[in-house]
């Protein structure tokens, strides 16, 4: 049980330290950062890849909001009142986006439980039940000439 509570404390650790970064975007975005987050609407991809010149105004725009001191939720709320839902690059991790966010979740989970259950079936194979699978054991005589005709290979 005690070494079950350590790594709970420490996974909780980590994604403590993990999460400070993104706080800290939260509050204080960049536009390189927001670039890869927000896509161009007229030619479906993100703003560091975009050269159309609504992507130019929305990069304008962007630059606008940071130096007003919005934070990163603000800004992509209003450009998702200007442009719609689609302008963000990652669903939402809400109701019928969520599942673009859980099913490949739930694609490696199950991999990962077949695997599992196929190595297990696979090891379980070679015991016991195995060298029985092969059939009577030989007669004492046969295999006293065998292991004699396996000894003029050692040779």
């Amino acid at each position: 049980m005690r070494p079950l509570l350590v790594a709970a404390a420490a996974l909780a650790l980590c994604l403590g330290t993990l999460a400070a970064p993104a706080r800290a975007s939260e509050s204080r975005p960049t536009l390189a950062e927001l670039e890869g987050e927000v896509m161009c609407p007229t030619c479906h991809t993100t703003l560091d890849m975009s050269s159309s010149p609504i992507a130019a105004r929305m990069r304008v725009f962007i630059k606008q909001r940071i130096a007003a001191g919005d934070t990163k939720s603000q800004i992509e709320s209003k450009l998702v009142a200007q442009f719609g839902q689609g302008v963000l690059a990652a669903p939402p991790k809400h109701g019928f986006g969520l599942l673009a966010w859980l099913l490949p979740l739930g694609g490696i989970l199950a991999g990962a439980a077949a695997l599992a259950y196929g190595a297990w079936r696979w090891s379980r194979g070679r015991g016991p039940a195995a060298a029985a699978a092969a059939g009577p054991p030989l007669d004492p005589e046969l295999e006293r000439r065998l292991d004699d005709e396996l000894r003029a290979f050692d040779l």
